[in-house]
């Protein structure tokens, strides 16, 4: 018997800010695409149908702060067995490769992958293969390089990457920055930077951002935050974000602190994207993962729609990535579900500052074409992978702890 669906979602509460859909929607997909989206579609049109009865469903989540390039880099993670079980369908990793490196993520990361992977090329041709130092050499810093490597791969490389912070830029100022500035300009493509603690200072970053930028760790709690002391947002990022600044999240183990974003969302400065920065340490807390990472800002007081909205279409325009973000029909039927739970709950931001919550995301469900992704086993963390001493005693591993080492 032919039928007009392949799958069926039917009995969910449809959250779609992208394009404006929220209530009881079932999801019919057909041959990878979403074909329908409505009131109600009778099972026996499907081959397959998936009961999401008391769930929420939502696109498919794009995560646009991810470190992705495992094996090869301190930070990496794999996206498939994580996307399985948060919800994220679209990956964007952010600086991990650099010129030299980014051959082998496209053929080793990106072409194996289920889930949708894309990156931002590192201006440092080596990448983020260490913890950091990476423009510590000037000589690192190749545009020209960079530039033809972006030419070549424009699939795959949706911007450039240059994180500006002490360690990173060891003495060197602000040069790694304006020759991101200048690769960027030259390729016509977004520029995210990184910020947390200068040298640089905040004052020296500034000049360097334009409008469709993305400023990721936009809610740090080091030196660079853009609360100031007298709890005013800094004026020339406010006037930039106006203009068309993103800003970012980024969460990680050191760039979420509390009383930045309170102190923000109160003068009505919310994050324009809500991303994790997910990596070998930030996946063992207490970020976790990107429902936990919603799930602090549900907490804070802001709509589920709306924070759907900064994990679906609002990082898809920021990176200019058409046919997802959205169920809009003909688009690719990646797509996740979830539960919503009340409960007590105490979330933690990078410092390990407590908020207490009475609701948590929980996710039950990815497909991505229209399948559902498999629970797949996770890689043991690397040898390196300790938390912070104040994050250790908490959640995770300690420092010291090696594979088969008694936790």
């Amino acid at each position: 018997m032919a039928h007009t669906y392949d799958v069926v979602i039917s009995g969910g509460e449809v959250v779609d800010p992208g394009s404006g859909v929220n209530g009881k929607f079932d999801v019919g997909i057909k041959d990878g695409k979403v074909a329908a989206v409505e009131p109600s579609i009778d099972s026996s049109e499907a081959a397959e149908t998936i009961d999401a009865s008391g769930q929420i469903v939502t696109p498919g989540l794009i995560d646009l702060h991810t470190h992705i390039y495992w094996g090869v880099t301190y930070w990496g993670i794999e996206p498939d067995p994580v996307a399985a079980r948060s919800g994220v369908t679209t990956w964007l990793d952010v600086g991990s490769s650099g010129a030299y490196s980014f051959p082998g993520f496209r053929e080793y990361i990106a072409k194996p992958a289920r889930s949708r992977v894309y990156a931002l090329l590192n201006l440092s041709s080596i990448g983020l293969i260490a913890p950091t130092w990476e423009f510590n050499n000037p000589n690192y810093a190749d545009v020209d390089l960079a530039e033809k490597i972006i030419d070549a791969n424009r699939d795959l490389i949706l911007g450039v990457k240059a994180r500006i912070d002490a360690n990173t830029t060891r003495g060197v100022g602000i040069v790694p920055l304006e020759k991101a500035r200048e690769l960027a300009d030259r390729v016509g493509l977004p520029l995210m930077t990184h910020i947390g603690s200068g040298p640089p200072t905040l004052d020296e970053v500034i000049p360097h951002l334009r409008p469709g930028d993305i400023l990721t760790h936009c809610f740090t709690g080091g030196d660079h935050r853009i609360l100031g002391q007298d709890r005013v947002v800094n004026a020339d990022i406010k006037k930039l974000h106006d203009a068309g600044l993103v800003l970012d999240i980024g969460h990680g183990t050191g760039s979420f602190n509390y009383d930045v974003a309170e102190g923000l969302m109160e003068q009505g400065i919310m994050p324009d994207v809500i991303s994790t920065d997910i990596h070998q340490m930030a996946i063992q807390g207490p970020m976790f993962d990107m429902p936990t990472t919603l799930s602090k800002f549900l907490n804070l007081g802001m709509s589920l729609s709306d924070v759907i909205e900064r994990a679906t279409i609002k990082p898809a325009k920021a990176i200019r990535l058409e046919g997802t973000g959205t169920l809009a029909i003909g688009n690719q039927a990646d797509i996740a579900l979830f539960r919503l739970e009340d409960g007590d709950y105490t979330f933690y931001d990078a410092q390990m500052n407590p908020r207490e919550g009475g609701k948590r995301l929980i996710s039950t469900k990815t497909l991505i074409d229209g399948e559902v992704l498999p629970e797949l086993p996770e890689r043991e963390l690397h040898l390196w992978a300790g938390l912070p001493e104040h994050q250790a005693g908490k959640f995770g591993r300690p420092n010291n702890w090696r594979p088969g080492r008694p936790e």
